[in-house]
C-alpha cells in the first residue's frame, strides 16, 4: 500500500523519517511517498486533505480534527524548544504592548502564532513568512519583531538580533507542561488498522535514528542544504526526545492543554473526537 507522507526539510523530520522512508526500518508492507515542503505550505495541505500522512503544527491540528488523527510518534515537543521573538535591537523596555507593531510570523497556523497570540492578542499587523526569511525582514526593518523557529533558534544572535520573550518558557510557566510544536497525522477514515501500522512504523523509525545517528546523515544534509553542521545537530537534539518516540502521558496532556487554552479564547472549538490515535506495541 502507497501512502502519501508530508514532512518538511528540517534536520528533526529529515531524521525520524529516514528509516522508513528507505527501507531500513520493517514498514509492514507499507510504501511511503514523501512530499517535503515547509511547515505553513503542510499546515495548509492539511487543511486541504491534500496527503494521507502529514506534519503539521499543533495549532493547524485544531481546524482539521474531523478528517485527521494524532499518531502517539513523531512529535515535536518539549522544553526549552518554543518560538521565539525577536527584534533588531533592544530598546523595547520591559512593558512591551506591540499592538502598533509590524509582526513576522511563520503563518497563520503554526503554532509559533498560536503562541504569540496567547502573549500579545491584541496585534493587528502580523505578516506571513516562510520562516527562514524572518530574520532578514528584522534586520532590514520592514518588520519590527520577528517569530522566529526551527533553526533560527541558533542563529539569530549571530545575525545580530535580541530576544525580546520566549514564548515557550511562556507556555510551560503559565501551563506547567512541555510545549507541544508539531505532530504527525494520518486520515482518520484510513482503517484502524492502517492507522496503527503507520504509528508502530513511526516509532520504529524514530527508535532507529537514536539509536544509529549516523545512518540518517546524508539524507538530513541533502535536506538541509547549507545549513552549519553544528545547527544540524543541535536541531535534532532540541527536538526529537522521548515525547518524539511516544507521546505518553505528560505529552497527551500538554496537547489536551493546548486545545483548552484555544477554547477559552476562542481560537477553534475543542474538539468532540478523539484528539490521539489509540496506543499499540510496536
Amino acid at each position: 500500500m502507497h501512502l502519501s507522507l508530508g514532512y518538511s526539510s528540517c534536520p528533526n523530520d529529515a531524521f525520524i523519517f529516514d528509516a522508513m522512508v528507505h527501507g531500513k526500518v520493517d514498514t509492514e508492507g507499507l510504501v511511503f511517498d514523501p512530499v517535503v515542503e515547509d511547515v505553513e505550505s503542510l499546515n495548509q495541505g492539511a487543511l486541504n486533505g491534500n496527503l494521507d500522512i502529514t506534519k503539521l503544527s499543533f495549532h493547524a491540528y485544531g481546524y482539521v480534527l474531523n478528517d485527521y488523527v494524532l499518531l502517539n510518534a513523531g512529535s515535536a515537543l518539549g522544553r526549552g524548544c518554543g518560538p521565539l521573538v525577536v527584534a533588531k535591537k533592544d530598546c523595547l523596555g520591559e512593558d512591551l504592548e506591540p499592538t502598533q507593531m509590524k509582526v513576522a510570523i511563520p503563518g497563520n497556523f503554526t503554532t509559533a502564532n498560536f503562541l504569540f497570540s496567547l502573549v500579545y492578542p491584541n496585534v493587528a499587523d502580523k505578516r506571513e513568512m516562510l520562516f527562514s526569511d524572518i530574520e532578514e525582514a528584522v534586520l532590514n526593518e520592514s518588520v519590527d519583531l520577528g517569530v522566529i523557529i526551527h533553526e533560527n533558534r541558533f542563529t539569530y544572535r549571530q545575525r545580530g538580533l535580541v530576544k525580546v520573550i520566549d514564548l515557550g518558557e511562556y507556555w510551560e510557566e503559565e501551563t506547567g507542561s512541555p510545549i507541544p510544536l508539531g505532530g504527525i497525522a494520518v486520515r482518520r477514515n484510513m482503517e484502524q488498522s492502517t492507522i496503527l501500522k503507520v504509528d508502530r512504523v513511526l516509532r520504529r523509525s524514530v527508535e532507529f535514528a537514536l539509536a544509529n545517528p549516523s545512518s540518517s546523515k546524508e539524507y538530513v544534509r541533502d535536506l538541509a542544504q547549507e545549513m552549519d553542521e553544528t545547527v544540524i545537530e543541535q536541531h535534532i537534539a532540541l527536538y526529537v526526545n522521548e515525547y518524539t518516540v511516544d507521546l505518553g502521558e505528560e505529552g497527551r496532556t500538554a496537547v489536551s492543554t493546548l486545545f483548552e487554552k484555544a477554547g477559552e479564547l476562542n481560537i477553534f472549538v475543542p474538539p468532540e473526537v478523539s484528539l490521539i490515535a489509540p496506543t499499540n506495541s510496536k
